[in-house]
Parts: C-alpha cells; sequence; structure tokens
C-alpha cells in the first residue's frame, strides 16, 4: 500500500476551461492536481497512482458524478470528496450527500477562495488520520514505533537508512540499484543484492515478531524494478 499524498487532488469534471482555471488556481495553493473528464479516465488514473481527495462534477459523460462518488465512497471510506455542480436545487444537495456521500455540495460558480479552504481542511484531516495510522521511525534513537505505541523494535544503521529512503522517495518505491548504492563502502564499493536481499529480510522478520499480522508484508518486492514500503512511516526526529 502507497501512501498517499493528502494534497493530491483529482478533479473530474468535463468541461475543459473550467477543469484548467480550477485546476491551475489550486496548484498555486499547493495541491498536486490530476485532471480527467469522467468516471471511466478517473479509474484509469488512479489504478496507476491512488487519491483519496476528489473534487466531482454531477454532469459528466457515462456515470454521472453522484456515482462515482458513491463507488468511491464504497471502495474508499475514509477518501474525502467535494461535488461540485451547477445544480442548485435541494433534492440535488440531498443526493449528493445521501446517495453520493460527499462531505461537501457546492454550487457553482464556487468561490475560489472558499473551494481552497475547504480543500485544505479535507487535505488536513487526511494527513491527521494517516499520521494516527503510522508507524513511527525516530532517527536519533533508531526506533520503530507501531500506531498503538504497544509495539517497537530498534533497527540496525543499515535498516533505518533503508526504511527512510523508502519513505521519502516516490510512490515509497526504489530501484535495488538505487537501494544498493545507499551503502556504498569508503572505497565506492556497493552492496551486492544478496546483501540488500538479507537486509530486507531482517527487517521482515522484525515485523512478523512485533504480532503486528497486518505488517507482514512491510516491504514487497516489485517484479522489474525492487522495493516498495507498503505500511505509512512518519519521521518524528
Amino acid at each position: 500500500m502507497t501512501q498517499i499524498n493528502p494534497m493530491r487532488l483529482m478533479i473530474v469534471e468535463d468541461d475543459p476551461l473550467l477543469r484548467q482555471e480550477v485546476a491551475l488556481h489550486l496548484r498555486t495553493h499547493g495541491f498536486i492536481v490530476e485532471e480527467v473528464n469522467s468516471g471511466s479516465a478517473l479509474n484509469d488514473s488512479i489504478a496507476l497512482e491512488p487519491a483519496n481527495l476528489f473534487l466531482i462534477d454531477i454532469n459528466l459523460p457515462g456515470e454521472n458524478g453522484i456515482e462515482v462518488a458513491k463507488r468511491l465512497r464504497k471502495q474508499q471510506p475514509n477518501a474525502a470528496i467535494v461535488i461540485m455542480s451547477a445544480r442548485k436545487a435541494m433534492t440535488d444537495k440531498i443526493a449528493g450527500y445521501r446517495e453520493g456521500g460527499a462531505d461537501f455540495y457546492l454550487t457553482k460558480p464556487v468561490v475560489p477562495a472558499e473551494l481552497v479552504l475547504i480543500l485544505q481542511g479535507l487535505a488536513n484531516r487526511l494527513d491527521n488520520r494517516i499520521k494516527q495510522n503510522a508507524w513511527r521511525l525516530s532517527l536519533s534513537e533508531r526506533l520503530l514505533q507501531a500506531p498503538n505505541e504497544g509495539v517497537k523494535f530498534r533497527l540496525t544503521a543499515k535498516e533505518k537508512t533503508l526504511i527512510l529512503a523508502l519513505t521519502q522517495a516516490p510512490k515509497n518505491t526504489l530501484t535495488s540499484g538505487e537501494l544498493c548504492d545507499l551503502f556504498t563502502d569508503s572505497t565506492g564499493v556497493m552492496i551486492s543484492k544478496h546483501a540488500l536481499e538479507e537486509l530486507i529480510t531482517r527487517i521482515r522478520r522484525k515485523f512478523r515478531g512485533s504480532n503486528e499480522t497486518s505488517m507482514e508484508n512491510i516491504i514487497q518486492s516489485v517484479w522489474g524494478v525492487g522495493y516498495q514500503l507498503c505500511v505509512p512511516v512518519v519521521i518524528i526526529d
């Protein structure tokens, strides 16, 4: 499971001019915006890179926005969903909340400042939830502590370096070569892939011994690439 950036926003809007205008405005406020024009295009995008912050129009080709929001809410109960529509009738708003499971229903034209504040609030909520469910890595003490604060274990210097590198990498993934390069010695010689595999095996054993049954696959092999960190980890110092 890749840790999802809470500021990564999916805009689902079939009006290209409006979509681009909104996207440009939100990017200036720190959002990482992906634009799509339909529910099917959204499916393709999040299959490649997950997201949990969504801004959705109702009038979409094919699957309408209420149906898209309903499906997202079922698949991702903790997702943050904002519906933005020209439909102002109370029945439409009720459908957006009850059927679509939206967190907010905004009618067009939306005040840009209001939209930014709402999305920032939702992103902060997502970020707090990620941190609450994340393991905590203490760099100074080389300790990794479970979200419930009951389980913790000490890491070797190499184990700490490897987990830190994966935590900071895009999609929490690095190639085997990049990971081997982390441990280049003073003569410029990297560790072997076999030594890297042994290092990762030791980390997996520590997690399996922590009695955190959901943590069995802390680091997964990515075929043809390298390795991916599959639990959220936050750095505390």
